[in-house]
């Protein structure tokens, strides 16, 4: 027979039991916690990012207003080669994910371009244009190469292909061309490595070694008007050369990528 007065095993003891209850209440509690929070924060609800660059704002509303995105302008540039008022960088990019409302930052192309005055560089050596130019927020286009008793001495400059007069009113980074002399068709120079170097970077030592950018090419990862003058050279032809000298004017073909992984291996391969 079974002995009445038996005491009940420890684990079903009234302590036990209402420890139970506790444990089973703590437990209820946090897993409304966790589903509240998933709620909150939208947990694995990501959206991901459209390209609003090359946009007007009043654009990019309408699709970020789709998207649940909120948006706002933080500061502006100007491009004489971009629409007015269009949309040149944003952040977070274009693909990235994130939350439900979250403000994107916006960089747009200012709606008026800012002026500078002509400058007059003739009679100046190409290094000494090439300054005078950069100092008033334009820039070196195309060289000239006619020939003259002193080489790299600027003969005339140009906009859009015709002469253009010092004290001329001119939107800020336009391209000024310039026509330089040449004192003989021996005149030579090499072709520099620019290759793993920012665009702007590798204009300007082409421009310092009397070369010309023929035309630039991009490659798949080149998605938008800020990639394209903010990516990098992984590529150009001619290759470089010490040892086969071109003609001063020559042009160089340039391939430009914003491939972090593709532009960190060109650097490393050149630093060994």
């Amino acid at each position: 027979m079974k002995n009445k007065g038996a005491e009940k095993p420890w684990y079903k003891g009234w302590f036990m039991i209402e420890l139970y209850k506790i444990t089973a209440i703590i437990a209820a509690f946090l897993a409304v916690i966790i589903i509240l929070l998933n709620l909150i924060t939208r947990h694995n609800k990501e959206l991901q990012v459209p390209d609003f660059t090359r946009m007007t704002v009043h654009e990019a509303l309408t699709i970020a207003e789709e998207s649940h995105l909120r948006l706002e302008v933080t500061d502006s540039v100007f491009l004489p080669r971009m629409g007015r008022g269009e949309i040149f960088r944003q952040n977070p990019p274009a693909g990235s994910k994130v939350k439900k409302n979250r403000r994107i930052l916006l960089t747009i192309n200012s709606l008026q371009p800012k002026k500078v005055a002509m400058p007059s560089v003739t009679g100046y050596s190409l290094r000494q244009a090439k300054a005078e130019l950069t100092a008033r927020q334009l820039r070196v286009g195309k060289l000239i190469y006619v020939s003259d008793m002193a080489t790299n001495n600027v003969l005339n400059q140009r906009y859009n292909g015709r002469n253009i007069e010092p004290g001329t009113m001119i939107e800020t980074e336009s391209e000024i061309d310039l026509e330089v002399g040449i004192s003989s068709d021996e005149e030579r120079t090499f072709i520099p490595d620019v290759t793993a170097l920012p665009l702007i970077t590798a204009r300007d030592i082409l421009i310092d070694n009397s070369l010309n950018i023929a035309r630039l090419r991009y490659d798949n990862s080149v998605r938008s008007y800020s990639d394209s003058i903010s990516g990098y050279v992984i590529r150009q032809q001619p290759e470089p050369s010490q040892e086969s000298p071109v003609s001063l004017g020559s042009s160089v073909q340039l391939t430009i990528s914003v491939d972090k992984n593709l532009i960190d291996s060109l650097k490393n391969r050149k630093e060994r």
